[in-house]
């Protein structure tokens, strides 16, 4: 790899800020839409299934495209193509803004998650190209993985900012400002830096390795919500064998969109199992908590996103002194404790109710917010220190696509559990069919139906519609909070040995 253009001292920084930006745009963007998803199921006549594809399908699109991303920068600069990335993902949120319909959403949802495959790889990419200095470069990689946390974390708070005052396609308009500034003065301020010799993009790995994991995805969301279909087994065929092709064709090619051996690296494999498996975890958390506290708690949209601040200030905490941390004890400790404290909070959302007071939700997201922004800052730092140098960027895309794939299976898994639950429960004696049919759609069609109903059997309605979403989402925390708990286990053994203070090499505990 050959830097083309060196940054001056002063210029870093500015520089680290607008990569901040990038980040901020993709992650805000995959939990924003959380509050909006009432609005949605009412102006679009949005299922809930639907809902849950909106929600999904752009962190699915953006996993799938990741790596190919990653690769395709290295062909014709990383500064160029987050510049066309940043600029397509201005364009594209106002096709989403401005959706007429749930199909229409979920297509432009789509490709917005082409948009931001184009910037989280890249952000990561050029920040190891700018920062030298391995103290200095941990420094920046606290900012960066606390923004790419806390931006998860604010998007409820940013949506419900917004929807108090504006309609729902405002949360996308944001979007705009934003890529302007970075394309203005990232154009000026970012350097550029290119594979010299990087070989042919694989257009056929990138087509097989998208196919395989949107078929992937699709097969566990059907078979949770509707159950065994012909189209669920072949769904899951296609995408195994896909994927398996993926892995089998890039130990042929000379130039392969992902070297697979990086995966011998210990540090490697468990940071982006750390990844994958948390991000799962907390994916259908704050998918669905919007939705329970809008609908179940019958908070108002600004409300509900002001809960999202003690997770952001968590994140952000804990994602500053992160490289501070796992310098003072083991790395396994620090990323496994992380883990262990998005667990708790999970394990927390099991007692939820419609009367959970304020005070126990805050403690419940701080824990989650700063346990994710210690587990996922570390892991940035050890994928960057235990792969190859010459290899850095392509590991950091192996850790996005983790982290990306892990929220659209978490959506999936979680989502699916949700719904189960919540379309089996038993409807109130004496309900219109035409109410019936709204409130088994979705939580927000039956909160509309019961609007149109006298009192009694609102209420009825109401009460049953809610138990029963409250109940699937206990039931997703608790699966959920077992996969966190498992995981900060299994990494205390994987990541035994690993350490910061050398970019070259582990040392023991």
């Amino acid at each position: 790899m050959v830097v083309t253009d060196s940054p001056r001292v002063k210029g870093r920084w500015l520089a680290l800020g607008i990569l901040v930006l990038g980040v901020l745009l993709v992650t805000v963007d995959a939990t924003v839409l959380g509050l909006a998803a009432p609005f949605l199921a009412e102006d679009l006549e949005a299922s809930g299934t639907q809902l849950v594809w909106i929600g999904d399908i752009y962190p699915l699109v953006m996993a799938g495209l990741l790596v190919s991303m990653g690769s395709l920068s290295d062909r014709i600069g990383r500064k160029k193509l987050l510049l066309v990335g940043a600029s397509l993902f201005g364009l594209v949120s106002l096709l989403n803004a401005y959706a007429t319909s749930a199909e229409m959403m979920i297509a432009a949802r789509a490709l917005l998650g082409v948009a931001g495959a184009t910037l989280m790889p890249l952000t990561l990419g050029l920040l190891r190209n700018i920062f030298h200095d391995p103290r200095e470069r941990s420094l920046a990689l606290g900012v960066w993985g606390a923004a790419a946390s806390a931006g998860n974390a604010a998007g409820p708070l940013v949506g419900g900012l917004l929807l108090e005052h504006f309609w729902w396609g405002s949360v996308f308009l944001i979007n705009l400002p934003v890529t302007a500034v970075l394309v203005i003065v990232g154009s000026k301020v970012l350097p550029e830096s290119r594979d010299p010799n990087p070989g042919p993009w694989d257009l056929l790995s990138v087509a097989v390795s998208l196919i395989g994991i949107i078929c992937v995805v699709y097969a566990v969301k059907e078979q949770l919500v509707y159950g065994y279909g012909p189209h669920v087994a072949v769904a899951a065929v296609v995408g195994v064998v896909c994927l398996g092709w993926f892995a089998r064709r890039q130990y042929t090619l000379a130039s392969p969109l992902l070297d697979l051996r990086l995966f011998r690296e210990r540090g490697v494999l468990g940071s982006v199992l750390a990844n994958g498996l948390a991000t799962m975890g907390l994916a259908g958390l704050l998918f669905f908590l919007p939705q329970f506290l809008q609908l179940v708690q019958m908070r108002s949209p600004l409300n509900a996103g002001f809960m999202a601040l003690p997770a952001a200030i968590g994140t952000i905490v804990t994602g500053l002194l992160a490289g501070r941390i796992a310098r003072r004890i083991p790395v396994r400790a620090a990323v496994g404790g992380g883990l262990a404290m998005v667990g708790l909070a999970l394990a927390a959302c099991t007692f939820l109710h419609a009367g959970t007071p304020t005070a126990w939700l805050c403690l419940a997201l701080f824990c989650a917010g700063a346990g994710g922004g210690l587990a996922f800052t570390v892991t940035a730092d050890v994928i960057l220190t235990a792969a190859p140098k010459e290899q850095a960027s392509a590991a950091a895309a192996v850790s996005e696509t983790a982290f990306t794939l892990g929220e659209a299976l978490g959506i999936a898994l979680f989502g699916s559990v949700v719904t189960a639950i919540y379309l089996d429960f038993t409807m109130p004696a004496g309900i219109p069919a035409d109410a019936a049919a709204a409130a088994r759609d979705s939580l927000g069609g039956a909160v509309e139906a019961a609007i149109r109903l006298p009192h009694g059997q609102a209420q009825a309605l109401l009460t049953a519609a809610q138990d029963a979403f409250t109940h699937g989402f206990e039931t997703a925390a608790a699966l959920a909070a077992a996969v966190l708990f498992a995981t900060a286990a299994t990494i205390w053994f994987m990541l035994r040995g690993q350490r910061l203070e050398d970019a070259t090499e582990c040392h023991r505990d």
